[in-house]
């Protein structure tokens, strides 16, 4: 019973495997918004009620894709941090160059997490975690740099204190406000900037994205609160 068993869990994950891989052809072909369970179940030769077995709605399959991205993502960035040995500004821009070049690719997983959001579909607490893995790696470097004294903090303008202690108390109640708002900030300006580059808004203005990046992650770890030694 054992050995039947085994072949068919491992029959089982080389099925779902198969579905989440013609899943994402059809989002690199047709867009997270006309996925379709019927469609994938035709290309793999199945019938559709074998199909809902595994996932039984779209949304359960979008799910299961977003959080693999988000896990791929943060994994990449975490990588990153634990292999950098620099100072804090190395370690940041360490992570963000990691999230860029993850993004560059997998577009359309990207595009899955951080592009429009699809028609009817909502995100449940399962993707929460995930999501959070790359905020995390950043926190990581802010707080080592915090404990460290070594955190430069931007005042706050009085009409953001509010909401950026608010924040401190939900993220990270050990940080002041001051750091927890700026990592917030430099954290989402770290997806535009990788947003305008996949989906071609630095087309006619900037031609060394390389450069210009590594510029631009630094001085995002700047304003969270960084300063290389180097």
């Amino acid at each position: 019973m054992t050995v039947i068993r085994g072949a068919r869990e491992r029959a089982r994950i080389e099925v779902t495997q198969a579905i989440k891989d013609e899943a994402r052809r059809q989002l690199a072909a047709e867009g997270a918004a006309r996925l379709s369970l019927r469609a994938i179940s035709r290309e793999l030769g199945m019938v559709s009620s074998a199909l809902y077995r595994y996932f039984p709605s779209r949304d359960d399959l979008l799910t299961e894709l977003i959080i693999d991205a988000y896990d791929a993502l943060g994994a990449e960035g975490e990588r990153a941090l634990t292999a950098e040995t620099g100072d804090a500004t190395a370690r940041w821009t360490a992570v963000c160059e990691a999230v860029r070049a993850w993004a560059l690719a997998h577009p359309h997983e990207y595009a899955l997490i951080y592009g429009s959001p699809v028609p009817g579909y909502t995100a449940p607490e399962a993707t929460i975690g995930p999501a959070s893995r790359v905020g995390l790696a950043l926190l990581s470097i802010v707080r080592d740099t915090h404990r460290s004294g070594q955190l430069a903090l931007t005042p706050l303008v009085a009409v953001a204190r509010p909401e950026a202690e608010r924040m401190a108390t939900a993220l990270a109640d050990d940080l002041p406000p001051e750091a927890v708002a700026a990592l917030v900030a430099a954290w989402a300006q770290l997806s535009g900037l990788v947003s305008f580059e996949l989906f071609g808004q630095f087309h006619n203005v900037v031609e060394d994205r390389d450069a210009f990046f590594a510029q631009a992650a630094r001085r995002l770890a700047y304003e969270a609160g960084l300063r290389t030694t180097a």
